[in-house]
């Protein structure tokens, strides 16, 4: 039983809704905008390959590996206290990233603004979780889905407007008003909430998990660089296999585990988390990635980057409420499972579309990407709540919030990688073997003068030529990759037997006869 105050007016709740789903808007714009900004933080700040990378990895591995730590802290700490403590600090370190003097300063604080953001987020969805009962909570969790969703569709376009008119630094600005804004109204009505049967922080399965998944993002990112046969990258990798071997272990033995591994027994509890990572590669990469494309690669503005990625993002505000309505009529399985379809369509589609064609040629296959990503994007939260237990909200949020965030961090050095691999392959083809992989790194980040200065002998045409064709490449496996995972996700959750037996199954037929 969670220790609660008296139940607040439905005004008041809607205030808290509105304070979390605040929070959740101001979180996707803190990595699309650097995005977006990437080639101009390239120019003033300089940096490696690597070091660029990090602007937007730092952030995704520290938020994706400490939420399910946060999310036990606040069960143990006080939701309302992590809440606070987590978007104030949020809020502070983005204003400190718009004043970084060097690029390894704004990696620093991408990775500490991470972990204030998993606090936020894990708290906040947490105590959601104490003040609504029933569909309404399924509700509340959709509706902070959808506003997650609206962070990425005016994420690109918003950041663009101020990156062309007050620089890079600016794009800061906007989270730091919305997150100033969850924190007022968190302070005046979230009411504080813990688990009274909490032992406190799971540390040695929080420090082996996290430090697991810091390694392996690591030597993914090193890989292109180093080759994969270095000893550097080998041994990094190594670590992080033994540590998640080690994390593994110690969540048989203590007695409040962080993650508790007997869950994973349940087929729908599987499926709820392939279907929380399949957003990573099928989507979220390409938020990251197009817009480099657009603007290092094609030589787009700004503007006009952030105005062609509303084709991808622009479907997130609508249609996951009408998936939400669809399930009166379709299972969500069904529902999900024919989404990861159609954005596997869409992905083959724009495979097919060359480098430097014309806008509406590259925005329609994108905008079905954006479709089809969006009608499980609607359901996901809710599944979630519906396969886990309430009394530990925190740990619950936090498992399928780590397998979600955590994906795309791993998902996006992967696929960074890849692409680097792919385009090395082809400028090998028409230069010397032993630049074509330092130029790749460059045209990875979008900095397409020293890809040329490091291959001389090729034209610029060929360059892109050679980036367009492995980015072609790369889209056609993110397609397999989607096809089978939907396969998967609608063979697990549309299972029924032994339903019974699994926590929130009821809640599961909450959700399909009400949701909304």
């Amino acid at each position: 039983m969670t220790q609660t105050t008296s139940r607040p007016r439905a005004a008041e709740q809607a205030l808290v809704l509105l304070s979390v789903c605040l929070a959740a808007a101001a979180m996707p714009l803190t990595f699309t905008g650097p995005a977006v900004a990437l080639p101009a933080i390239g120019k003033v700040l300089g940096g490696s390959p690597i070091g660029l990378n990090w602007v937007t990895n730092a952030f995704m591995l520290t938020f994706g590996s400490s939420l399910m730590a946060m999310g036990g802290l606040a069960d143990a700490y006080g939701r309302k206290r992590v809440f606070l403590a987590g978007v104030g600090a949020f809020a502070l370190l983005s204003l400190a990233l718009a004043l970084a003097p060097d690029l390894l300063w704004l990696d620093l604080g991408r990775a500490a603004q991470g972990g204030a953001a998993a606090a936020a987020f894990s708290s906040g969805m947490a105590a959601l979780a104490q003040e609504f009962e029933g569909a309404a909570r399924t509700r509340a969790f959709s509706i902070v889905g959808t506003s997650f969703g609206v962070g990425l569709a005016l994420g690109p376009i918003a950041s663009g407007l101020m990156i062309d008119a007050f620089g890079w630094r600016s794009i800061f600005a906007l989270v730091v008003g919305l997150a100033v804004l969850a924190l007022a109204l968190g302070a005046r009505f979230l009411r504080e909430t813990r688990d009274p049967n909490a032992a406190g922080l799971d540390w040695p399965g929080a420090l082996s998990f996290t430090l697991a998944l810091a390694l392996f993002t690591y030597g993914i990112l090193l890989a292109p660089e180093r080759g994969w046969t270095d000893r550097t990258v080998l041994g990094v990798l190594a670590g992080s296999v033994v540590l998640f071997i080690a994390f593994g272990v110690i969540e048989r033995h203590v007695t409040r585990p962080m993650l508790d591994l007997t869950l994973f027994r349940y087929p729908r509890f599987v499926g709820v988390q392939l279907l929380a990572a399949a957003p990573a590669y099928a989507f979220v990469v390409l938020l990251i990635l197009l817009p480099v494309r657009f603007i290092g690669v094609e030589g787009m503005g700004e503007i006009a980057a952030g105005r062609l990625m509303i084709a991808l993002s622009a479907p997130l505000l609508v249609l996951p409420i009408a998936a939400g309505l669809l399930t009166r009529r379709l299972a969500p399985a069904a529902i999900c499972g024919a989404g990861l379809l159609i954005c596997a369509a869409g992905l083959f589609w724009l495979s097919r579309v060359p480098l430097g064609s014309e806008a509406m040629g590259v925005a329609l296959p994108m905008a079905l990407i954006g479709i089809g990503i969006s009608l499980p994007w609607g359901l996901m939260d809710g599944l979630a709540v519906s396969v886990v237990p309430k009394e530990r909200a925190g740990m619950a949020t936090g498992i399928f919030s780590t397998t979600r965030v955590a994906g795309e961090g791993v998902a996006l050095a992967v696929v960074s990688a890849v692409l680097s691999a792919l385009t090395a392959n082809h400028l090998a083809a028409g230069g010397p073997a032993a630049h074509a992989g330092p130029a790749a790194q460059r045209l990875v980040t979008g900095d397409i003068g020293s890809a040329a200065a490091a291959l001389p002998q090729m034209s610029r045409a060929a360059l892109v030529q050679s980036y367009g064709d492995a980015f072609a490449t790369l889209l056609l496996m993110l397609c397999a990759i989607t096809i089978v995972t939907a396969v998967v996700v609608f063979a697990f959750l549309g299972r029924r037997a032994a339903q019974e037996t699994e926590p929130g199954a009821e809640a599961e037929e909450r959700l399909c006869t009400s949701q909304v």
